[in-house]
């Protein structure tokens, strides 16, 4: 089986934030914290490094963790964290999880490296309602499909899942850890739960 502690894990946090006003995502406070030191912090004890994909406030990302960028393909969504991912980590296997999900399991790593048996294949969460996209095990052997189709000018990353074998892991125990936090609504909702303690 492959070992949490040979991979490295990518916090996402390239993107522009539309959905939040165009707020920089890893770096909204929730409970006193940044998301992405509450991401880095449930991160770091499962794998052997954490990186950031940060392409603004790169200084503030830096205080937390070694930072990468988008090079190629800026702004073009998760893929492009991936890209980044792949071509800089220094492990075969990477881990991608968003800046978004401060509640991430802490067997996220060994879970999804238990369900990939070859290079080709890509583990992604299931929490059983719906397939998180943008949390998911990938082999650096697929950077040169990955940018093969970043240069043909798609951006869905469905649609180049569809090209290669997605494996499933259920997390249906754990349906909450994925809770994304795309508009200010969910932030606030998540840092009242936690101040009530519920």
């Amino acid at each position: 089986m492959l070992d949490p502690k040979d991979i490295t894990a990518v916090i996402l946090a390239g993107g522009e934030g539309r959905r939040m006003q165009g707020a920089d995502k890893g770096l909204l406070s929730l409970w006193g914290k940044p998301l992405a030191q509450h991401v880095l912090e449930r991160l770091k004890p499962q794998v052997a490094a954490v990186l950031i994909n940060a392409n603004r406030n790169v200084p503030r990302y830096r205080q937390l963790a070694h930072v990468i960028q988008d090079e190629c393909y800026g702004f073009a969504g998760p893929l492009a964290g991936f890209e980044a991912g792949l071509a800089h980590a220094p492990s075969e296997w990477v881990l991608f999880v968003p800046c978004d999900s401060p509640l991430i399991p802490l067997d996220l790593a060994s879970r999804l490296c238990r369900a990939v048996q070859r290079h080709d294949q890509i583990a992604v969460v299931d929490d059983g309602r719906r397939i998180h996209a943008a949390t998911a095990l990938l082999h650096q052997s697929l950077l040169p499909s990955l940018c093969n189709y970043l240069d043909g000018g798609d951006r869905k990353l469905q649609l180049w899942y569809q090209r290669h074998e997605l494996v499933p892991v259920d997390f249906s125990d754990e349906t909450e850890a994925f809770f994304n936090l795309n508009t200010q609504e969910a932030l606030q909702l998540l840092e009242q739960r936690g101040k009530s303690g519920e």
